[in-house]
């Protein structure tokens, strides 16, 4: 069901399990998000980004995502993701997103408040949630793959804690050594955890942490346990998906569809375990027959059952809890 970001995050961060935000680029991907997160009773938010308008409209967005949302019974936040704009915001706003991200990081502090109150006052009176950003994550600087690369930022504390009281958003971005895009030679990132403790500590909103793909397990758990309520990915469901793509070794368009959702399937499942708490877990449905791998076929290399081996294999395994 289509729901606010919010609710879905306040609740979150009351229990102290995470939220995945997976961004989607085409209607195969936000299908396929959407079904898996109901297939596993896992809550996301379903994430379109500005720099990505000129692959997908904003339009296009709103009504696939609104209209997949609507057909499961597990809260999906409609999110626009890395909004650079007052007026592509407001837009998204009108348009049926029920959250908005405002990034105006990279602007001198007190642009960056002046903006981000002027997004909540429209958003908020629209019953629409708010996210911002202070401190910078390095990569791509919309976000998005492709973008110019930067360098980190870190959150201070103080600045955090001034920005939510100016501003009265619902959620904030924060800067802890994340980084967007591929990490150089696959390292795993040094995330500073004492920084978001004392962040955690001091900000009663959730805590979002952007740049999420290729984090590392045990970072992406560690986070979530220290103060972490919401994570960004991308590049990680990119990666699955041309990896699929390879593997099938086609000239053929219409057969590269079934491995590139394939492949977006294949990591929401796996980074979602990663942050609900096993209480939440067990009150999920098995997913013996995921509606997520429902709506396509298998490649035909591919061997009876292959798709679902490693992952529900674990999946049965978490399930299988005793309380």
């Amino acid at each position: 069901m289509l729901t606010d970001g919010k609710s879905v995050l306040t609740a979150a961060k009351k229990g102290r399990y995470g939220i995945v935000a997976p961004d989607f680029l085409t209607l195969n991907a936000c299908r396929v998000f959407v079904q898996t997160a109901d297939a596993l009773n896992a809550p996301i938010l379903l994430s379109f980004a500005q720099g990505h308008a000129g692959l997908i409209s904003l339009e296009e967005a709103a009504l696939v995502g609104k209209y997949w949302a609507e057909k499961v019974e597990t809260p999906i936040v409609l999110h626009l993701d890395h909004g650079q704009d007052f007026d592509f915001l407001c837009r998204a706003v009108d348009l049926g997103f029920t959250s908005v991200m405002l990034d105006a990081s990279m602007k001198e502090m007190d642009e960056n408040i002046r903006l981000t109150k002027e997004v909540v006052r429209y958003a908020h009176a629209r019953g629409v949630s708010v996210e911002a950003e202070i401190g910078h994550v390095g990569g791509s600087s919309e976000g998005v793959e492709g973008g110019t690369e930067t360098d980190n930022v870190y959150t201070t504390v103080a600045e955090a804690k001034m920005f939510a009281a100016a501003t009265g958003v619902d959620s904030l971005a924060v800067s802890i050594g994340t980084s967007h895009g591929v990490y150089k030679s696959n390292r795993v990132p040094e995330l500073n955890f004492e920084r978001l403790r004392e962040l955690a500590a001091a900000v009663p909103i959730p805590l979002v942490l952007h740049g999420g793909s290729g984090t590392g397990d045990e970072n992406l758990r560690r986070a979530v346990r220290d103060g972490i309520t919401k994570l960004n990915v991308y590049t990680d469901f990119l990666v699955g998906a041309m990896r699929e793509v390879r593997a099938v070794r086609t000239d053929s368009l219409i057969e590269t569809q079934a491995p590139l959702t394939r492949g977006c399937a294949r990591f929401l499942p796996t980074i979602s375990i990663l942050f609900l708490k096993p209480h939440k877990i067990r009150q999920c449905r098995p997913p013996e027959h995921p509606a997520a791998f429902s709506s396509y076929t298998a490649a035909p290399n591919e061997k009876s059952g292959s798709l679902r081996t490693v992952h529900l294999q674990k999946f049965r395994k978490v399930f299988i809890v005793k309380t």
